[in-house]
């Protein structure tokens, strides 16, 4: 599902213009950017938690050429989502 399937099934289901639900969509997905690029967590419950993750730096090796490299330290976004969340694609799928 892409950005545009999803503006469209919130359009349908709210009565809302393609051009209002676009708009609103592209402004959650700013607000969660804007709040994980000062560091700071997103949570909505039933859904789950956007955190930044500080990842140490490592060395890694290279599977084709077997060469060392070095990893830096790094900061990722992640999505940890709720055991509700989880449940309801379990009991979809596992039917």
């Amino acid at each position: 599902m892409t950005k545009a399937d999803i503006v469209e099934v919130v359009s349908q289901a709210t009565g809302l213009t393609k051009v209002e639900t676009e708009a609103a969509i592209k402004g959650f997905m700013d607000t969660i950017v804007d709040a994980m690029k000062r560091g700071e967590s997103v949570e909505l419950r039933g859904f789950g938690s956007f955190k930044v993750v500080k990842r140490a730096k490592r060395v890694a090796r290279n599977p084709k050429t077997n060469v060392e490299v070095k990893v830096p330290e790094q900061f990722v976004p992640t999505l940890k989502v709720s055991k509700e969340f989880k449940k309801e694609v379990n009991d979809s799928l596992s039917k």
